[in-house]
Order: structure tokens, then C-alpha cells, then sequence
């Protein structure tokens, strides 16, 4: 399900009131009871083919799976119910009615944009990915996953992802959308605060199938190499192109993501320069220190090739010189992840690169001032 301006965070406003118990259960104000972590054996229902839902139907399937056990096994419109309730009851009306707004928003594009390839709207895996990734994928286990990527610098995963014709197609599409963005004068949102070219890609209906790409794909590595950070509870996405040139976007300013885990896919065409550089993952508090050596590293997009990388690896790319370049980039959430940190006691998180380094220099100063008391009253000892 989307995550900008409709989906992405509705389920942290859900949850918010919500406080863990001991055996695995999130309890709310009332008897209303919602489980930490999501049944992964549950197959959750569509409610796609409903009308007039104050929320996302991928809302409702997202929920679904963290229902109590006894809840899993009633009808669709019980579970429908119950999960309406407890949306309504957290979901301030405030943010209810910017959802609505931004949901007739993008049914007013979807009414009205007569798509290039439709075939785009619904995943077909075989014609979008180069077979080494599905085989990967497919066979599902760390050790296939590496063989098929590599890791130049720690968290930062690389691999052969998009075929050529799909690269090409969803170029075609981008393209088309913003013709007729062009000729109908009507005014959209692009993708975040710091592209003022590009498109969102949800907005004119690619919102299912980037939704399977998360759930079938990018999650099953996301589990993997960033369970740290939520990488296995995934929910929700925010899925946009963004496009880079003389009379484009020249270059993006050094930042982190609003994800949990951000895919980057070069699509193409001929361009110069725009290299990717990363300079190590950061938690809030140290988002702004020192970049250590080994932290540094530089990347060269190409067409159809993926970076993996968590939202959290501060990073930007460099001025594109010459040509056109066009990535597509999905950054997926996990509101649970997102949740739980708001109960955290230890404010030092293990995946951020400078709570690491203070730790161990925290370690070394121990270690170093135990030694010297230990020569010392080893000295007054033989005196």
C-alpha cells in the first residue's frame, strides 16, 4: 500500500494508543486487542472490490494480519468491522479528512489518465526482472540472495534487477503521464520536498502492483539484511520516479530517507554523471556527525541495476551533467517498527554507525582505565 499523503502512516496514527503486554499482544483502551507481530501464515482477505471505505482497502488487508487469532477466523465483514472501529477510534478526524482528500486526489487522476501500458498496472515478475533475480528470489535463502548481489560498502546491496523492455515501458509511461499532466494544466504533487520534477507513481494507479513488488520481493531481502530496522514487517510504500538533467533535477542534496528500507532503480536513458555517495547509516540524534573513512562510498547508476539500502544511510547524488536520467524508488515502512521505537528505553540504536563508534570508544576507555588501576595497585602491591 502507498505511503505518501494517504496510507503510509495511518497505521502509526492507529496504533499510537496502543501499549505491549507480556505476551505478545497490544492492548488498547478497550477489550480491543491488536498482536505486535503480524501472523505471517495468514493469507488476508482483498477488500479492494468495496465502495466508500473511509480508508485504504490495502489498510484493511495490512491490519488484518495482526488481528487477534480468534478474529483471523471470522467472516470478512466481522474482521471488516472491528478493524474500522479501532481506525476510527485512533485515527484523529483531522487526518481522516486529509486521507479522504488526497484519496479523491488521486481518484480524480486515475478518472482521467488514459494509461500508455497497462501492462505495467499488474505485476507480471517474469517480463519486469532479469531471471537471476526471480531465481533468487524463488529459491529464498541468504545464501541465494548474495550470490546473485554484492556489497561494495556495509548495508549498501547491489544487483541486476529490471529487464531492459521494462526500463523502457515505464519511461514511455512517466513520459506519457506528464504530457498529459502538461496538456490538461493539472496540478500534481511530486514525490517528496526535495524533487521538483518526478511523479508518484501510486497516484496514477501503480499502487497494487508496487505493492506486490514490496510484499513478494523487496521483503524477502528486506527480512534478511535489515531485520534491525523493521526490514521484515514491511507494510506500507511510497513509490515515485524521480527525473535528473539540465531541465531536470541536476542533483539532490545530502539526506536520509523517510523509509525503513529504500530500493533505487536506475531505468536509463543516456546521462553523465549523478553518481549515488553514501556516508553512513545515522540515527536522529547523529545525523549530522562525522563521516569515518570505511563510511564513505561512491556508486555509478546503471539501467536495470538496484541499490538496497536502509532510509536511514545518509546519502545523495552527485550533479548530472549531461543527458537524462530516471530512477525509480521505493520506500517501504514498517509501522510496527516505527511503533515499537516510541517504547524504547535505550536511545543508542546498533545500527547506527556513531552509536557504534561512541560504544566502543565508551568500551575502550573502560578497558584502558581498568588496566591502569589494576598496574597501579599491582605497583603498590610490590612496594
Amino acid at each position: 500500500m502507498s505511503g505518501d499523503g494517504s496510507l503510509g502512516e495511518r497505521r502509526q496514527s492507529v496504533q499510537a494508543p496502543f501499549t505491549a503486554n507480556g505476551n505478545g499482544v497490544v492492548s488498547g483502551h478497550t477489550t480491543d486487542r491488536l498482536r505486535v507481530n503480524p501472523s505471517r501464515d495468514h493469507k488476508p482477505d482483498s477488500y479492494e472490490d468495496l465502495q466508500q471505505l473511509e480508508f485504504s482497502p490495502f489498510l484493511f488487508s495490512s491490519l488484518e494480519q495482526y488481528l487477534p487469532q480468534s478474529m483471523l477466523r471470522a467472516s470478512r465483514d466481522s474482521k471488516l468491522q472491528y478493524m474500522k472501529s479501532i481506525l476510527l477510534r485512533y485515527s484523529p478526524e483531522g487526518e481522516r479528512i486529509r486521507v479522504q482528500r488526497h484519496r479523491e486526489y488521486r481518484q480524480r487522476i486515475i478518472s482521467n489518465y488514459q494509461p500508455l501500458h497497462r501492462e505495467l498496472y499488474t505485476m507480471h515478475a517474469e517480463n519486469f526482472f532479469v531471471p537471476s533475480f526471480l531465481r533468487a528470489i524463488s529459491e529464498n535463502t541468504e545464501e541465494s540472495l548474495r550470490r546473485m548481489m554484492t556489497e561494495p560498502s556495509q548495508g549498501v546491496y547491489i544487483f541486476e534487477m529490471l529487464q531492459p523492455r521494462f526500463c523502457e515501458l515505464l519511461f514511455s509511461e512517466v513520459e506519457n503521464f506528464e504530457r498529459w499532466v502538461h496538456d490538461t494544466k493539472f496540478r500534481i504533487m511530486r514525490p517528496n520536498t526535495m524533487n521538483k520534477y518526478g511523479a508518484v507513481l501510486d497516484d496514477f494507479g501503480m499502487e497494487s502492483m508496487l505493492d506486490k513488488l514490496m510484499d513478494e520481493f523487496i521483503r524477502p531481502m528486506s527480512r534478511v539484511f535489515f531485520s534491525d530496522v523493521g526490514g521484515s514487517s514491511l507494510d506500507s510504500h511510497h513509490g515515485f520516479v524521480v527525473e535528473y538533467g539540465m531541465d531536470r533535477d541536476v542533483e539532490l542534496g545530502f539526506h536520509v530517507d523517510d523509509s525503513e528500507v529504500t530500493l533505487n532503480v536506475c531505468l536509463g536513458k543516456q546521462f553523465s554523471g549523478g553518481e549515488l555517495f553514501f556516508r553512513g547509516v545515522r540515527c536522529d540524534k547523529h545525523v549530522n556527525s562525522e563521516t569515518q573513512p570505511e563510511e564513505s562510498f561512491d556508486y555509478s547508476h546503471v539501467p536495470g541495476r538496484a541499490v538496497l539500502h536502509r532510509g536511514r544511510h545518509r546519502h545523495g547524488a552527485r550533479a548530472t551533467t549531461s543527458g537524462n536520467r530516471i530512477n525509480l524508488i521505493l520506500w517501504c515502512r514498517s509501522s510496527g517498527y516505527r511503533e515499537l521505537k516510541k517504547y524504547q528505553k535505550d536511545s543508542c540504536s546498533n545500527w547506527c554507525g556513531e552509536c557504534s563508534r561512541q560504544k566502543k570508544e565508551r568500551q575502550r576507555r573502560t578497558i584502558t582505565e581498568t588496566k591502569l588501576e589494576i598496574l597501579k595497585r599491582s605497583g603498590k602491591s610490590t612496594a
